[in-house]
């Protein structure tokens, strides 16, 4: 647990998945945008490297363990303030169709990817409605469609999607929002980790698995974190229960149609 110097003042936000990729880059611009900032995960080392660097607040926890979700969500309102935004950015993977996969991993991943959300709006959501603060999840474009061997990562990030609409609709009454975005091939560690092995190398992995997308190329963490600041802030006063493709286009392409691309 890591406590650097924070800024007085300002609101605060809860970062899931802090440590790395798209969660480090959503708390190093929400940082920038004054926000003060708890970044959390299951491994203290990257977590801690984030919090020095944006002056912020690194707390390990499993989110998929209700008993250290509250006192998660308690330390951070001790420690900075009653949170004000909440990134839900933490992800898991794991591979094969639904008759290759086993019990184990797709509860895991579930946890994570699902229950481990649920569990952290939920103990964040009496600080949220105080603060008439926001949530944004980050699901994926896996989340709206449906890609080969990927029965529990998709279906998990299916549920996010709803998951963060109920909360839209429940709670907006008591003025709370929730959104949501939906990468598509992002340049992270666990994306990373999927182009082994698809490619000589992984920048041509990278740009086999983009070369139907528009933009032809992956994107960034940090133009995943520019839509998610945007969402958090008062210019997104009215956005409720939304969702935002962050995939350069890909998402809404008809996949048979390229073949008379010539």
């Amino acid at each position: 647990m890591t406590d650097a110097a924070q800024p007085a003042g300002g609101k605060a936000a809860l970062v899931t998945g802090g440590g790395t990729g798209i969660g480090a880059a959503v708390a190093r611009r929400l940082a920038s945008d004054g926000f003060r900032v708890c970044v959390t995960g299951r491994r203290r080392e990257p977590l801690e490297k984030v919090a020095a660097e944006i002056g912020g607040l690194a707390l390990t926890a499993d989110t998929s363990d209700e008993d250290e979700v509250e006192r998660l969500l308690a330390a951070v309102a001790e420690r900075l303030a009653p949170v004000s935004a909440v990134v839900c950015s933490a992800g898991a993977s794991a591979g094969g169709t639904v008759l290759e996969q086993t019990l184990e991993r797709w509860q895991r991943v579930l946890a994570t990817n699902l229950t481990g959300v649920f569990l952290v709006c939920r103990a964040a959501l009496p600080q949220l409605i105080e603060t008439g603060g926001a949530i944004v999840t980050v699901s994926s474009l896996g989340g709206l469609r449906a890609a080969p061997a990927s029965a529990a990562y998709a279906s998990s990030k299916a549920g996010l999607v709803m998951l963060t609409q109920c909360i839209a609709i429940d709670h907006g009454p008591q003025g709370v929002r929730a959104n949501c975005v939906c990468p598509g091939w992002i340049r992270t560690p666990m994306a990373d980790a999927a182009m082994e092995g698809l490619g000589p190398s992984r920048e041509e992995a990278y740009a086999r698995v983009n070369s139907t997308n528009p933009l032809r190329r992956p994107g960034l963490p940090e133009e995943v974190a520019g839509v998610v600041a945007w969402l958090l802030s008062p210019e997104a006063a009215y956005v409720n229960g939304a969702l935002f493709s962050v995939d350069g286009g890909v998402g809404c392409l008809d996949a048979a149609s390229t073949e008379f691309v010539a």
